[in-house]
């Protein structure tokens, strides 16, 4: 305990470098204007900068997207309120009862309780992630091969599993980013893989030309093909922002029970934000004295998700430093982050860059708080922001990502990869596929690889070396659940539904 203690005092002093306190400050800015916009998620601007910070420093970088991350989750409330557009998929509890409190003229108190609410949440939080890391990479650092293999088989599953609403889509975007990750030479034979001759492929597939194209230029071509024209409605924030005693009392309970249930769930490898969200509104509305207020307004309903969503964001960052597993699609890009600075994720990031590591969970403290002070004095600039014309801020987006790509890999060969992952993104958005296992699979997939040949060369070519291991065989017999699981639940709702 008192090493993490004193670790986190180090990253104290990490993060409070001013130019690490302006990186976090741009990050938090940038991720509260783009979770406001309805359309643009973290992810997508994320992926947007990875071209573009490349030559930067990793520290403030990382800082910098893990501010992107939290100032999203923050901005996507205020749509979710106002707008009744959720910016992220986790806000959608938000919006049930946020827009109907804005409508009431209860604008001010929603976005006090959601702010207050995150705020809360993510300072716990991340005193939760500082001391659950570490405990983590103790176990990680004695882990074999078969046994890194066999938890990044479950990763893999859970991510294609539990993204979007069919497992079958889901694995076929898996195994597509892994077919991607086999692209390049071979490292252990020297041979080229499906490269057809291209020199520019013999390096593999770049993770930031795939991030950009299928978040950024895929997301833009997609809303482009729906936009209607007609400017949504914006509910004007009325009366004062501040909330009454009432309205702190309502909401204290909801804050704690949605940080209980958002950061375990987002630390699991299938966690994420929106499961804790939309458990948190449930569970808030079976406790409420009034339960009839909800529906119309209850602001126990805005508190207990917003705390869920942020509590759920940073439980992700728990498998991702400390096992380098991403359970999100931000979680991913980050992942994609670390790798352009040449960083691995996982146990021995804490001991070979203890510096950055806990820099960077310390800038979580000083982002939450920068957060907290820029979202409740802003409120009339962000609601100047959802008037930009959509039109102008897509073609922006599609003339940012293409320049981003080629000053980071200037070829040819690349810009066509651009496009083509770009249509392909497009075209999965269509048809319901979702992006974000691809990305995973293309990153997680040579390093499943690696981890598979090392076990089989430590075991002497012996394949059942996975299954002689308890840990292994427990975490592969648990990807084939979360596998076969969401089929069976499938078959079994089809069939009461049939026999109804």
């Amino acid at each position: 305990m008192g090493e993490t203690f004193s670790a986190l005092w180090l990253g104290l002093t990490v993060a409070a470098q001013p130019g690490n306190l302006m990186f976090a400050g741009i990050g938090v800015l940038l991720g509260t204007l783009v979770g406001i916009l309805p359309g643009i998620s973290p992810s997508l601007t994320v992926a947007l900068l990875l071209p573009v910070t490349f030559k930067l420093d990793p520290t403030g970088s990382l800082i910098m997207f893990a501010g992107i991350y939290f100032g999203g989750m923050y901005g996507s409330s205020t749509t979710a309120i106002l707008l009744n557009t959720p910016g992220e998929a986790a806000s959608i509890a938000t919006a049930i009862e946020g827009h109907k409190m804005a409508k009431a003229g209860r604008g001010g108190p929603a976005l006090s309780t959601a702010a207050i609410g995150s705020f809360v949440a993510g300072t716990l939080a991340t005193l939760g992630l500082a001391l659950l890391a570490p405990l983590l990479v103790d176990l990680a650092v004695q882990a074999g091969p078969w046994d890194y293999f066999g938890l990044m088989m479950l990763a893999l599953v859970t991510v294609s599993a539990t993204f979007g609403d069919s497992v079958l889509r889901g694995l076929t975007s898996l195994v597509l980013g892994l077919v991607l990750g086999l692209v390049g030479i071979d490292k252990l034979t020297g041979q080229a893989r499906l490269a057809y001759g291209v020199p520019a492929l013999l390096d593999g597939v770049s993770i930031t030309t795939l991030a950009v194209g299928l978040f950024a230029m895929g997301e833009t071509l997609h809303v482009a093909s729906r936009f209607t024209g007609v400017q949504e409605k914006i509910e004007a924030v009325r009366g004062s922002l501040w909330m009454t005693m009432d309205d702190w009392r309502r909401s204290w309970k909801p804050w704690l029970r949605g940080i209980g249930l958002g950061f375990p769930i987002g630390a699991l490898p299938a966690g994420g934000a929106e499961v804790p969200t939309l458990l948190s509104y449930a569970v808030e509305r079976k406790l409420a004295r009034a339960p009839n207020q909800f529906g119309n307004g209850a602001i126990e309903g805005v508190a207990g998700p917003e705390a869920a969503n942020n509590a759920a964001a940073t439980g992700t960052m728990v498998p991702l430093l400390a096992l380098g597993l991403p359970t999100s699609a931000t979680a991913a890009m980050m992942l994609a982050g670390f790798q352009q600075y040449g960083i691995v994720p996982g146990p021995l990031l804490f001991i070979n860059s203890p510096d950055l590591v806990w820099g960077l969970i310390a800038s979580f403290f000083i982002g939450n708080l920068m957060l907290l002070v820029l979202n409740l004095p802003l409120v009339g600039l962000w609601v100047r922001v959802l008037a930009i014309p959509q039109p102008y801020l897509y073609a922006a987006i599609l003339v940012f990502a293409a320049m981003g790509t080629v000053a980071a890999n200037p070829s040819t060969t690349e810009l066509s990869l651009l496009v083509v992952f770009g249509v392909m993104g497009y075209l999965m958005r269509c048809w319901d596929y979702p992006v974000a296992p691809m990305i995973v699979g293309l990153i997680l997939g040579p390093m499943a690889e690696a981890q598979f040949r090392r076990a089989l060369q430590m075991s002497l070519g012996d394949g059942l070396v996975f299954f002689k291991h308890p840990s292994s065989a427990f975490l592969l017999g648990l990807a084939i659940v979360a596998l076969v699981a969401p089929l069976v639940f499938k078959g079994l709702k089809k069939f009461k539904g049939d026999d109804a």
